[in-house]
Formats: C-alpha cells, structure tokens, sequence
C-alpha cells in the first residue's frame, strides 16, 4: 500500500511525529477522537476499527481495509475533483465512518481540512470559502440561515433521508448539495443524488467502479470489488432503471403487509410528512384481520381533538384507506442512536408489548 503519511489540517501540515501538537490549540474530546484515528492511521496494521450505528440492529465493531478506505476517498475526490488547491470543512466527529472518510480524504488529495468541533452550527465560525463538506440532516436544519450566507460550494449530507421539507429548503441556495447513499462495509457512500439544482433527481447514481444489480425480493445487491471482496447483499428495496441508477423505496425488513397490501413505511412518511411538524414515524401492530396494521408513532405530548380531526381530514384526502393510520400513539421523547437516528424498531416493540 502507498504510504499516505501526512494531512493538512488548518493549513498545518502534520505527521505522525507531531500529530498530537493538534491538541495544543484545539482542546475536546472531538479533537482527541480525531487525533486517536490519525494514530491508527500511521500505525503498522492494514485495518481500521470502525463502529456500526446501530440504526439496524445492534451495534459492532468491524474492521475495514485502509487500501479500501484509500480506494474510496480516491473516488470521491474524483468524483468532486478535489485536489491540494481546496479547503475542505470537517464537522463530523471522527467516532464514525463519514468523519473517518473526510480525514482519509484530506489525506489521499492533500486538500486543507479545516477542522471545527462537531455542532448543530458548524458553519456559524467559518469565515473561509469552503469547496466542501459533509453534515447530517439535522445540521442543515440548525445551520440553514448561515448556509444561506456562506461561501459553500459543494455539500454531501447523510446518515439519515432526507425529509422533502429539507429538500424544499435546498432549492435556492447556491450550493450544490449531494444525498449519500452508502454504509460502514462499503466505507461511506457509493452512489450520490443531486438534491437541488439542473441536474436534482429522484435517482442515485453509483460512483465508478461500483456494480449493482436486484436480488430476487427487488432489494440491492453492491458489488465493490475496490471497497469489499464480498457483495454486500441489503434490505434496501429499489427501482433500477438501468446498471448505474436507482430509486430508494424503503427497507424490505420494515414492509407493512395490510390486508395483502405492501406498505414501504418511507414512502408513506413522506406523504405525511407536509402535515405534522413534530418527529414521527410509520409502523404496525398486529392484527386479526389484516394481518398487519398500520399505526403513526408521534413525538410529544397528544393532539387536541380539534388538531387530531383536521389531521384525519387530511389523511382522508391523501391516503389511501390502507395507507390512512388505523392508531395513533404518542411517545414523549424518541430514543436516538449516537448518530442522532430514530430507534424505530426499539419503540415499535415496546408499543407492540414485547420490548
């Protein structure tokens, strides 16, 4: 493997034997998470340990290859034609595996990267032109006004969808903002959607080198030879136009069959989601005649009749009777992962009464 043995870090360049001189201007245990990776980074060893989310199921610690890692830097960094001449912005804690790959890039093209304590407003101390980042969807929504009047060029955001509220939000800013599709094995995204734009689009469209086709159930079969000597088999239903595009329906494990009627949670969430301004989500509860039951889970306190009643009006006229919820339930505060994504599953088996 090359040796990749240095970063520019705040327009400092850093090695190994002065990495932990970061620490003397930066203080936190963000700057020490960022710090103890770079060390992993330059040791001997061929492999990084990366913690899943857990948004899936349980949490674990896996290990990733660092050529793989440097394979998909490379390709980001092609696909974004990021070069030394850049200033990228981290403000994504290195805990994870888009934090990680944001290091990992700076490393592989030289770019500057601008570090900041990860935030709801990252963007609220950066002065500098920034051709560059990453941010999760709830950063968007906290930094929206100071997006609104920074010098951002170009943006990737993930770790969860994005909401057609956030996309709305997007239209008119100059930046050029990307949604990611990807996970932990495959070391961040492999395929990119334009969110706003010309070129916006309902569609993904895998980077370079990636293969993809459907598995027998519609579901998303990575082929990623750079990334993985395995294919990644998902749960992710898709619509596949062609070999190198696809449509993300919703997760084949989370399918609500009602009355023999297929219901993708994800897509009912975004029909709903102009209606509510709380956090919410779709599930089921068992049923004897239909098998499965469709129920909205709603953060906070009840609706008042009043706002329970103009709610049903109009699921009336955007639903169908298998889509409109059969039960609503109120949770006070949604269980979070650490990466800020709703525990969906965790709650639905408390409310089903076998959490």
């Amino acid at each position: 493997m090359k040796n990749f043995n240095s970063i520019r870090i705040n327009n400092i360049l850093y090695s190994k034997d002065n990495i932990l001189s970061v620490l003397s201007h930066n203080q936190g245990v963000w700057m020490e998470n960022l710090v103890d990776f770079l060390y992993s980074w330059f040791d001997s060893s061929d492999f990084i340990e990366v913690q899943t989310s857990g948004s899936t199921g349980i949490p674990k610690t896996i290990q990733l290859r660092k050529q793989s890692m440097i394979n998909s830097a490379s390709m980001t960094c092609e696909y974004f034609n990021l070069s030394e001449d850049n200033t990228v912005l981290l403000c994504l804690p290195a805990d994870y595996i888009a934090g990680k790959m944001m290091i990992v890039r700076a490393i592989v093209s030289g770019f500057n990267l601008l570090v900041v304590k990860p935030s709801a407003n990252p963007f609220e101390e950066v002065d500098e032109i920034i051709d560059f980042t990453a941010i999760t969807p709830f950063q968007f929504i906290n930094s929206y006004q100071s997006i609104q009047n920074k010098p951002i060029r170009k943006m990737i955001i993930g770790g969860s969808s994005v909401s057609l509220r956030l996309q709305k939000l997007m239209e008119d800013l100059e930046t050029d903002i990307y949604e990611t599709y990807g996970m932990t094995e495959t070391c961040s995204h492999i395929a990119l959607r334009k969110l706003n734009g010309a070129n916006a689009s309902e569609y993904f469209e895998v980077l370079p080198k990636i293969e993809i086709h459907q598995d027998h159930r519609n579901c998303l079969v990575i082929k990623a030879p750079a990334l993985t000597d395995d294919e990644l088999i998902t749960n992710d239903v898709i619509e596949m136009p062609d070999n190198s595009h696809f449509k993300w329906l919703g997760r084949y494990d989370n399918v609500i069959n009602t009355g023999g009627i297929k219901i993708f949670p994800e897509q009912l969430e975004k029909k709903i989601e102009p209606y509510l301004e709380r956090r919410f989500f779709i599930g089921f509860v068992p049923d004897g005649n239909l098998g499965q039951k469709v129920i909205l889970v709603i953060e906070g306190n009840p609706l008042s009749n009043y706002e329970h009643s103009e709610l049903e009006n109009k699921f009336n006229s955007a639903l169908s009777k298998y889509e409109k919820p059969k039960q609503t339930h109120f949770i006070e505060s949604f269980e979070l992962s650490s990466s800020g994504k709703i525990l969906k599953n965790k709650m639905l088996l408390q409310i089903q009464g076998k959490g």
